[in-house]
């Protein structure tokens, strides 16, 4: 039977952009004012760099926050069956970890569900893999 997986991974230039959002909000942050804090990033790789442990646990939070938004959580996944079975797709949606299967007799409907994933407003960047026939 046919089937594709919905995921939302972070590519390297995701992560670049988010850790770009988290130093500008360190930089702004009251909080933070007069001191050298700073996150860097060496490929997959993110340090961070701070004066005390409180600032160190607040960067933590700043990260999980900007990073967060760039995955497939279980309410997402859940909006994302709903959406799928409120059309009537003749497919299945079960959510497996931080994807989403979606098996269907017929490549088509698939590739409908594909396409209308697409065009709906979803605030996630969606992949689609392991298209199988």
């Amino acid at each position: 039977m046919p089937s594709f997986d919905i995921v939302a991974e972070v590519d390297n230039h995701e992560l670049t952009n988010a850790v770009d959002q988290m130093n500008r909000e360190v930089s702004n942050r009251f909080d933070f004012k007069g001191s050298d804090a700073k996150i860097i990033l060496k490929e997959y790789e993110m340090n961070f760099e701070a004066a005390s442990d409180f600032q160190l646990k607040q960067m933590r939070d700043i990260m999980v926050n900007k990073l967060s938004k760039r995955g497939i959580d279980k309410e997402d996944a859940k909006k994302i069956t709903k959406m799928i079975k409120e059309k009537k797709f003749k497919v299945q949606a079960a959510i497996q970890g931080e994807q989403v299967r979606v098996t269907g007799k017929k490549r088509d409907e698939l590739q409908e569900v594909m396409a209308y994933l697409k065009a709906a407003d979803i605030d996630l960047p969606l992949q689609f893999n392991n298209f199988r026939d």
